[in-house]
C-alpha cells in the first residue's frame, strides 16, 4: 500500500459506484447552498440598506401624497416600499368613495397584510434548500460510511489474510462521505440560521412599519371626521 493509494483524489475516484454518487450529491448539495447563501445575503443586504432610505424618507416631513405619486403606478416597488404604496392605494381609492372609517381602514389593513406576506415569501426564498442540505446531509454522509464499512466486511470475508491493507481504502472512503457530509452541513445550518435571523428582523420592521402606517392614517380620517362634524 504506498502513499499515492491513500490520497483523497485517488480514493474518490476508485470507491464504489454508490460512494461516488454519494459524494456526488453532496459535492453538488454544497455548491448549490453556497450559491444560495451569497445570494440571499446580498438580497437581504439590499433589502436593509433599502428600507433604511424609505424609512429616512417617510419621517422627514414629506407629504405623503407626494411620496406615493414618486412611486410610479406599474412599478414593482419592495419592502416597506410596497407595504406603502399598497396601503396607501386602497386608502386613496376607499376614502373619496365612503365615508365609513372601519370600512376604510379595514381595507388598507388588509392590502397591507397581503403586500407583507409577498414579502415574506420573498425574504425566505431558497432558505428552506438550505434547510434541506442541513438536515440531509449527515445522513447522506452516513449511508456512504455504512456503504464504505459494508464493502471493507466484504473485503475481509473473500481476502484470505484480514491486513490493514485490505480493508484500508474502504474505511477511508466511508470516512470521506462522512466528512463531505459533515462539510455540506455545517455551513448550511449556521448560515440558514443566520439567513433566517435576518429576514424575520426585517421583516419584524416591516410590520412595525405598517402599523405605524395604520395609525397615521387612523388620525388622518379622524380629523377629517371632526372637521366634517
Amino acid at each position: 500500500m504506498n502513499e499515492n493509494s491513500m490520497s483523497i483524489p485517488h480514493l474518490v475516484m476508485s470507491a464504489s459506484p454508490v460512494v461516488q454518487l454519494v459524494m456526488l450529491l453532496l459535492v453538488l448539495g454544497s455548491l448549490l447552498s453556497w450559491v444560495v447563501i451569497f445570494q440571499r445575503s446580498f438580497a437581504l443586504n439590499r433589502a436593509n440598506k433599502a428600507y433604511d432610505q424609505f424609512e429616512e424618507s417617510f419621517w422627514s416631513g414629506v407629504d405623503l401624497n407626494d411620496l406615493y405619486r414618486d412611486i410610479p403606478a406599474d412599478d414593482a416597488r419592495q419592502g416597506a416600499e410596497r407595504i406603502f404604496q399598497s396601503g396607501f392605494r386602497e386608502f386613496h381609492r376607499l376614502a373619496a368613495k365612503t365615508g365609513q372609517v372601519d370600512t376604510v381602514l379595514e381595507a388598507v389593513q388588509r392590502s397591507m397584510r397581503v403586500a407583507w406576506s409577498r414579502e415574506e415569501d420573498r425574504l425566505n426564498q431558497h432558505l428552506v434548500f438550505l434547510a434541506t442540505v442541513a438536515s440531509a446531509s449527515p445522513y447522506i454522509g452516513l449511508f456512504g460510511t455504512v456503504w464504505g464499512i459494508m464493502g471493507s466486511f466484504q473485503s475481509i470475508s473473500m481476502a484470505q489474510q484480514a491486513t490493514l491493507a485490505t480493508v484500508a481504502p474502504w474505511i477511508a472512503e466511508a470516512l470521506i462521505a462522512t466528512a463531505m457530509g459533515l462539510f455540506a452541513a455545517i455551513p448550511a445550518v449556521i448560515f440558514y440560521n443566520r439567513l433566517s435571523n435576518s429576514a424575520s428582523r426585517l421583516l419584524g420592521k416591516y410590520e412595525n412599519f405598517a402599523e405605524e402606517f395604520y395609525a397615521i392614517l387612523h388620525r388622518n380620517l379622524q380629523g377629517r371626521d371632526t372637521t366634517s362634524s
